[in-house]
């Protein structure tokens, strides 16, 4: 299904799209993409990281998880995710949490992943974009591994995209945005030794399969298209049909 211009409607429309693509991302995960051990919750934790994360940041010695079998999740090794840029380096990294996806796992429930879906109101004002990118770094930092997935194009705060704004500008990896493909979708390995892995999008464009990280090593592909289609499905049909008669968006 194509993407569609939710900067045409009020952002509350995309605010319902959101709650209803946010559980189908999450019925997909639980519904055989993520390995035994597993589980993904729609979370909202007041206050951003919320204690489980904070624990992360500071960890006490605990056992480290199992790797996930090969029957799933996919090895980076031998299966590496189809995207057009991917880089790594040594940093600390990227964190915000506000209605997203959240990969635990069963053994402690502590968090392993997140998917975000940025929200107009993640761009909104510096503040805004600003608390979202120190959650991000915070919660990379932490070794949680993160999907970001952008349908909003770059404004003012945020010139070349979001990811350019999480990354460090000037680095390997911080891959700008062109007029042509203004969205994206991004991947994050979360730890000390960061790396991600993005594929630009458009409106009128499906969207890709992307990676969701377990470990650095491990990761499940994510149906972001059949998801959105569904949730698509969901939205009034009063803003379906104003968003489908709408003329697309102008280049940046």
């Amino acid at each position: 299904m194509p993407i569609h211009d939710w900067t045409r409607v009020p952002a509350g429309t995309f605010h319902d799209f959101h709650h209803e693509w946010i559980s189908t991302i999450k019925r997909a995960l639980n519904d055989g993409l993520l390995p035994d051990g597993y589980y993904a919750m729609a979370e909202q934790i007041a206050g951003g990281m919320g204690p489980d994360v904070l624990t992360l940041e500071r960890p006490a010695p605990r056992a480290p998880l199992p790797e996930p079998g090969q029957e799933g999740g996919l090895a980076l090794a031998t299966r590496p995710p189809r995207v057009r840029f991917h880089a790594g380096r040594e940093d600390d990294l990227l964190a915000r949490k506000a209605k997203a996806v959240v990969v635990r796992h069963s053994s402690d429930h502590r968090v392993v992943a997140m998917v975000e879906l940025v929200s107009p109101g993640n761009k909104s004002s510096r503040y805004a974009i600003d608390a979202f990118v120190r959650k991000v770094r915070d919660a990379l930092h932490a070794g949680i591994h993160l999907l970001i997935v952008d349908l909003f194009p770059p404004g003012p705060r945020d010139p070349h995209g979001i990811h350019q704004v999480i990354w460090e500008e000037g680095s390997p990896g911080d891959f700008p945005l062109t007029a042509d493909e203004p969205l994206a979708c991004v991947s994050y390995i979360g730890g000390p030794v960061g790396e991600v892995f993005l594929e630009p999008v458009a409106v009128g464009r499906p969207l890709p399969e992307m990676p969701l990280f377990l470990s650095d090593a491990i990761y499940v592909p994510v149906p972001l298209d059949p998801t959105y289609a569904r949730a698509w499905d969901a939205v009034p049909a009063v803003w379906r049909n104003a968003i489908s008669s709408l003329p697309p968006q102008s280049s940046i």
